[in-house]
């Protein structure tokens, strides 16, 4: 599940909401450079000081409700965010930020609901139509998703992560050239380690595996300590028979997630390939250890009369 960060709600907290001078608290409650924890421990101090009212307290609510659904603490926040749209049913900002934490929870219609509320309110923000079609994708709403990603793109051109996210519906829906131009575009906004990723497997699975390596050598550049970047381009250098680079990579991957039973499987293919029967034969009995049933672990070890 891809969840977008609503770190823009905040700035709707700031618009929405009176001119007034704030003191340090406040200023730390609605920054956008706040750590989650420095949002909690400040807006706490602005609500129980009760020294605001109206839509500026609405937005301490929703910000604390922001924070603390960073910090993963989902009923707290909801709980927050509830108590903000009672003091301002008219303020869009909490109805976002509820909405994600919604969406955090795996209850996609109350989210969606949520985001549509939003959107009455203030049809503006591209980040209620990016969210909102993030909780439809990961309905399978492939149609909706798509129209919402174009909403948000339309308001906002810029916007690094809805261009991944269509081109995440494009993926699905195999419109390969169309999910290559989004992912394109996304890594020329703002590359990040899913982008390359992302990119790489539309080379992959349109065979332009030097491409799909690349991007993976990429993804690895950026995170060198994250496992996917590793696996995915291991898995790249199998289908193109570079088995010793292959193996390579996985040790790299497996260094970094020893739980990955795929990880361990692929590797232990590699190994039969290069003539290591013993070596496959551990890595084969680990992936099914990891992950009993997995057929193609299974069928080796069966071959190898290891199983």
């Amino acid at each position: 599940m891809r969840v977008t960060l609503s770190l823009m709600a905040l700035l709707a907290a700031l618009i929405s909401t009176a001119a007034a001078e704030g003191g340090p608290a406040w200023d730390v409650c609605v920054g956008l450079t706040s750590t989650p924890d420095q949002r909690v421990k400040a807006c706490s101090s602005v609500i129980d000081t009760k020294s605001e009212s109206g839509h500026r307290l609405a937005g301490a609510y929703c910000n604390r409700g922001h924070g603390l659904t960073e910090k993963r603490e989902l009923d707290a926040a909801l709980s927050d965010l509830d108590e903000a749209i009672r003091l301002a049913p008219d303020y869009a900002c909490p109805y976002i930020n509820r909405g994600r934490a919604y969406s955090f929870k795996r209850d996609y219609d109350r989210a969606i609901a949520d985001y549509d509320q939003a959107i009455k309110l203030d049809p503006s923000p591209a980040l209620a139509y990016n969210n909102r079609g993030e909780s439809r994708l990961n309905k399978g709403d492939l149609d909706g998703a798509l129209a919402d990603f174009d909403a948000a793109i339309k308001r906002n051109p810029n916007y690094a992560m809805a261009y991944g996210s269509r081109g995440l519906v494009y993926y699905r829906k195999r419109d390969m050239a169309h999910a290559l131009a989004d992912y394109t575009k996304q890594i020329k906004l703002a590359p990040d380690l899913l982008a390359y990723i992302d990119r790489g497997n539309v080379y992959r699975d349109t065979e332009q595996l030097d491409r799909a390596a690349a991007d993976y050598g990429e993804a690895i550049r950026l995170a060198p300590t994250d496992a996917r970047g590793w696996r995915n381009r291991g898995l790249a250098r199998l289908f193109q028979g570079d088995y010793r680079g292959g193996v390579a990579d996985y040790d790299k991957a497996l260094q970094y997630d020893p739980s990955d039973a795929f990880s361990w499987n692929n590797r232990g293919q590699a190994k039969l390939r290069l003539g290591d029967k013993q070596g496959a034969i551990a890595d084969l009995r680990k992936a099914l250890e990891l992950k009993p049933g997995l057929s193609s672990a299974q069928e080796s070890l069966s071959k190898l009369g290891a199983l």
